[in-house]
């Protein structure tokens, strides 16, 4: 009896776990599941009969055990494959072509930059490195991923440039093909740069708070001054060049706009349409989300995916990277466990070329698991990694959202918990929240088809 219900917008929602089937109920059939268990119609029937009548109790029993039949309801448990082997695959790395930044952003996880380390560019020969380390261990997998990220990476460019040259004549002889993202605070953006990462089909992530005061308390320059205007000009040249498609405009909330969904309509009102807004994370800092704060954040989702579909009927839709959810054919049960393969498909390299489990793991030395030169050194790390699946998380293993989250993220979870293998308990509470509210919308959009 594996579901999970609850009510948002108007709806009453209940979700198969197992299965993924998200049924839209009426009053009666949502109180009775609080009753019914399959097997007990007639103390379901004592329940409820007196309140709404013998013969609906009778139609909506029938409905439920229709459902189970269909294996729609009360499924039994997924028979989950092998989620992991026993040798990495990897499939996408993270290239750190810069540890250094023009912006001092208050909540940086990589200390405005430098990791926790000295300052420093990747040399093209690294970049050289990295990318015949992803062909050399990616086995028979085709399609790859490099994200050229920072610190700034435009600060590297010319690095950038050469590696993306390198992968060219990489795929030409070795038949595989690279997916290429770039994440920028987009003030650095110019004419040039653009049309070389449009010519390159070059995927972008581009970083803005939302609401200028908003941006600017938290992603001032190394001046101390405000970057809203610049980023959101580069962000404009960079998104009206690729006719607003193939990016993301990337923000970050914290404890000073826990009315964040006002900076997610601001970025729509503006003009774009592919958006993100992401808690802050971070630790004994004013900016910090608290526990205290999560009625609040709760109520911003839930206004904000109504606000989503209210748009989206007025004919002014934009899209919101979490409330993106494909509820038919989404990725198959192995791949939702794992998650994003940090540390054994996912690694992040430095500018001197250690790899750590992902981006966020750099600087935290207990996890650099190796180098370009001489590959993994920390086996036994890798496999923890590889291992840490959601049902090997003992907080995931009941928890309904535990097939959509993948467990959750390794750092955080490191970061607040110690090990990978304890959740970052508000972070959970979030990204369930994001899941109502986008199994919400889903269902919305197909029943008014």
């Amino acid at each position: 009896m594996d579901i999970h219900k609850y009510e948002l917008n108007g709806m009453r929602i209940v979700l198969d776990v197992n299965s993924g089937a998200v049924h839209v109920v009426d009053k009666l059939a949502y109180e009775a599941l609080d009753v019914f268990d399959g097997s007990n119609d007639a103390a379901v029937t004592a329940a409820f009969a007196d309140e709404y009548g013998p013969d609906a109790v009778a139609e909506v029993l029938g409905e439920l055990h229709g459902l189970i039949a269909a294996g729609l309801l009360f499924s039994p448990p997924v028979e989950v494959p092998a989620v992991i082997g026993d040798a990495p695959l990897v499939k996408s790395l993270c290239l750190h072509v810069a540890h250094d930044c023009n912006l001092r952003c208050g909540y940086c996880f990589a200390g405005t930059g430098d990791f926790g380390h000295d300052r420093g560019l990747m040399p093209k020969a690294v970049a050289e490195q990295a990318v015949d380390f992803i062909i050399a261990n990616s086995g028979r997998r085709q399609h790859c991923e490099i994200d050229f990220f920072g610190g700034e990476p435009l600060l590297n460019m010319e690095t950038v440039r050469h590696a993306v040259a390198y992968v060219r004549r990489r795929e030409a002889e070795t038949g595989k093909v690279f997916k290429l993202t770039l994440t920028t605070n987009a003030v650095l953006l110019d004419e040039a740069t653009v049309a070389f990462l449009n010519a390159e089909n070059i995927s972008l992530v581009l970083s803005l708070d939302g609401r200028r005061a908003v941006h600017d308390r938290m992603r001032p320059d190394a001046l101390g001054n405000g970057s809203w205007e610049e980023a959101l000009a580069g962000a404009r040249l960079a998104v009206d060049s690729r006719g607003g498609k193939n990016y993301y405009l990337r923000g970050t909330y914290t404890a000073h706009n826990l009315d964040f969904a006002a900076d997610v309509l601001a970025m729509a009102d503006l003009g774009f349409s592919e958006l993100s807004v992401e808690p802050v994370i971070g630790k004994d800092a004013d900016y910090a989300l608290r526990e205290e704060h999560l009625p609040a954040l709760f109520a911003q989702y839930e206004a904000l995916a109504a606000e989503y579909l209210a748009r989206r009927r007025s004919g002014r839709p934009f899209e919101f990277f979490h409330f993106n959810l494909n509820l038919d054919n989404g990725p198959c049960v192995a791949k939702r466990l794992a998650g994003c393969g940090a540390g054994h498909e996912y690694f992040a390299v430095t500018p001197d070329g250690d790899l750590y489990p992902c981006h966020q793991f750099v600087g935290r030395e207990e996890y650099l698991v190796g180098n370009l030169t001489d590959g993994i050194k920390k086996p036994a790390l890798v496999q923890k990694f590889r291992h840490a699946h959601a049902l090997a998380k003992p907080a995931c293993r009941e928890c309904w959202a535990r097939f959509y989250c993948s467990g959750g993220c390794h750092a955080n979870a490191q970061l607040f918990g110690g090990d990978i293998a304890t959740p970052y308990e508000l972070g959970c509470e979030l990204q369930k929240k994001r899941l109502e509210c986008a199994i919400m919308i889903q269902a919305s959009l197909s029943i008014n088809k």
